[in-house]
């Protein structure tokens, strides 16, 4: 393979280097179980330093598509054969786990102070004003421009839909998708999906997960049509889907003309120097719903979150709740706004993820 870095881009060598040998790994040029090119050799082919090539391996890596074999190289992991194809290793028991984060991984009280006193300087009665229905159009502009930078991902503001967290966000989903569908669950997930869905009218199908995120088997034989997951550390298993299960989870969905909910509550705390791909931003256009919260990357207060609707849903969601009004206050919007436009939140994440970086590198001494 010939890859090309351009040293005048903004972007950084590792990432490029990264979706170069990402794409190849997708389109089949390095098929499952083939060998790549030694770090050696394509650092000298990419005009760049061995450390640049290490990065962009570390980061393959931790997302599923290649692992490293002893005194032997890296080698691809990604399937992107058979739909359901169900590996020995898929049907591993899983193991449950509960994190909190500690008070050293707070947002800092003072920078919240700091934001919202400005916010009052600055807007002044603009808080008293009611919101628009989707939510401001400031903080909807901040959410789109920091989910480029963060995530890769491409989507209007017009796109984005204010909501008191995630719980409401859901029953908005039952509404616009409606109660004759059948919603598909991670077995284990987060009790309250479930709880709401059903408040909400809507019939749930629990699906077993194996190591890699729902077992292929699960997928092939269940009449749900829509599929809620968390791809990123999901609730209580702990567990992240491979490359190849997102892929996966996005050709179920087209095959049944289904909808993925993609509920990424964990992923901006993932120790890896770039953030997971998200569901979404493999498949933006029409079967992916993406929604995130402030609630654990700020405080678990702040009763705020946004969905992500792909455009050919926008017109369907307008005529049929478009209606409702934003419950969350103008004055948290703008604050929120203030911190995504400023820096202060993703310098926040930023340290967080440093931070457990550097313990996993102690731990593994």
């Amino acid at each position: 393979m010939r890859y090309t870095i351009d040293k005048n881009a903004k972007e950084t060598a590792y990432l490029q280097l990264y979706k170069l040998i990402r794409r190849d790994i997708t389109d089949g040029v390095y098929k499952y179980g083939a060998k790549l090119p030694s770090k050696r050799n394509l650092a000298l082919e990419a005009g760049v330093s061995v450390i640049t090539v290490e990065h962009t391996f570390n980061i393959l890596c931790d997302e599923g598509y290649i692992e490293p074999k002893e005194r032997s190289g890296y080698y691809v992991i990604y399937k992107s054969g058979e739909l359901y194809s169900s590996p020995e290793s898929e049907e591993r028991e899983i193991s449950l786990s509960q994190k909190h984060h500690t008070s050293e991984e707070s947002f800092p009280f003072s920078v919240l102070c700091r934001t919202m006193r400005y916010v009052l300087s600055a807007r002044a009665e603009e808080i008293l004003l009611k919101s628009p229905n989707l939510g401001s159009p400031e903080l909807r502009k901040a959410i789109s421009l920091y989910l480029l930078r963060s995530k890769g991902m491409n989507v209007l503001p017009e796109q984005i839909v204010i909501g008191s967290g995630a719980e409401y966000l859901y029953s908005l989903i039952v509404q616009l998708l409606g109660r004759n569908v059948i919603f598909g669950l991670e077995n284990p997930s987060y009790e309250k999906i479930h709880s709401v869905y059903l408040a909400n009218g809507a019939k749930c199908e629990f699906l077993k997960m194996g190591k890699n995120g729902i077992k292929s088997a699960e997928l092939e034989k269940t009449k749900a049509n829509v599929l809620h997951v968390t791809p990123f550390n999901s609730f209580p298993s702990g567990i992240t889907a491979t490359a190849s299960k997102r892929m996966e989870y996005i050709k179920w969905a087209k095959e049944r003309g289904g909808i993925i909910i993609e509920d990424d509550f964990d992923s901006e705390f993932t120790v890896s120097t770039k953030n997971e791909d998200t569901v979404f931003s493999l498949e933006p256009h029409k079967t992916v719903i993406y929604i995130n919260t402030f609630s654990k990357t700020i405080a678990p207060s702040v009763r705020v979150g946004y969905m992500v609707l792909p455009k050919e849903l926008m017109n369907t969601f307008l005529s049929k709740i478009g209606f409702y009004s934003c419950t969350v206050p103008v004055f948290e919007q703008f604050v929120l706004a203030e911190l995504l436009n400023n820096g202060d939140f993703e310098r926040h994440i930023n340290r967080i993820r440093r931070k457990r970086r550097q313990k996993r590198l102690e731990g593994e001494k």
